[in-house]
């Protein structure tokens, strides 16, 4: 092999390498503009209603987190959050809609309210590791639930980490996970 073409095969090694670097970049700085976009929705939202709370964003595993909290207990931001999250996740729908009208692609951010998904994580742990107790107990499989996408995600991730096997079944708002040993 010629040095020259030496040179050319360590170039082409040299900008594969460098590609998945600018990509994260790209991906870092769209998830950014994904975050500024939907915090400046979320704050408007929060104005028009009066209510007072603290805007966060982080970007975590290839997703925006956007988190609204205040420094004491506010009643106003709970009912932000609503019945089992309800209203929550229509506010996170709208934020993700507030980011595909503004750059024309779909966002996969997620968004808190006072805790809530944080605290209702532990709760989802919680129900995968009964869920998998009565499993180990019966050798059938555990039906649970309906719950949303996200919630969903997190008890396949806690089966999993367990050692069992999780699918979801049904359609639409019934969509529930099944556990079993296999």
């Amino acid at each position: 092999m010629s040095a020259e073409s030496t040179e050319e095969v360590i170039a082409a090694v040299t900008e594969e390498q460098e590609e998945p670097q600018e990509t994260q970049s790209k991906t870092a700085s769209r998830l950014e503009e994904e975050g500024d976009i939907a915090a400046d929705y979320l704050e408007e939202l929060l104005d028009i209603a009066d209510i007072d709370g603290d805007i966060d964003i982080e970007i975590r595993n290839g997703r925006t987190y956007i988190s609204i909290g205040a420094d004491e207990e506010s009643a106003a931001l709970d009912s932000l959050v609503g019945r089992d999250g309800e209203v929550l996740e229509a506010l996170q729908e709208l934020a993700r809609l507030s980011v595909l009208s503004a750059t024309e692609s779909r966002s996969r951010l997620v968004l808190d309210i006072n805790g809530y998904r944080k605290e209702r994580a532990g709760v989802l742990q919680q129900i995968a590791e009964d869920a998998v107790a009565k499993v180990k107990e019966s050798g059938g499989t555990v039906a649970l639930e309906p719950m949303s996408a996200y919630e969903r995600k997190i008890v396949h991730d806690a089966v999993a980490d367990l050692g069992f096997v999780s699918e979801s079944e049904g359609e639409g708002a019934g969509r529930h996970i099944v556990v079993s040993a296999d």
